[in-house]
């Protein structure tokens, strides 16, 4: 009994000590952050001066179902985009149109 022990104990050692120390082979990813400067420039624009293509787009399916209630034209570089918040009951989103009234993502 006292050998079967002995030899369990040392099988148990055998084991632990056989275990693979090479190096680690787990994915290793690098973190890069990237600052972005953010040169739009944001314009309030009240909803009447909206451009007709743009009133258009508000009044079509499946827009019009929402009510715009504030809007800003954003300049970025040398593009530009109307940014219009429009809201449903308790919900509130943001769609982006162009001057021709084209959703921009």
């Amino acid at each position: 009994m006292k050998k079967m022990i002995l030899a369990v104990a040392a099988l148990g050692i055998a084991g632990f000590t056989m275990v693979k120390a090479g190096p680690s082979t787990q994915n290793k990813r690098s973190i890069t952050t990237i600052a972005v400067a953010d040169t739009a420039q944001k314009t309030p624009i009240k909803l009447d001066e909206l451009p007709p293509a743009v009133k258009t787009t508000l009044t079509t399916d499946p827009v019009k179902q929402w009510t715009p209630t504030e809007a800003f034209y954003v300049k970025s570089g040398s593009t530009g985009y109307y940014e219009i918040t429009v809201k449903k009951d308790t919900q509130t989103q943001v769609i982006k149109l162009d001057k021709d009234g084209k959703i921009v993502q």
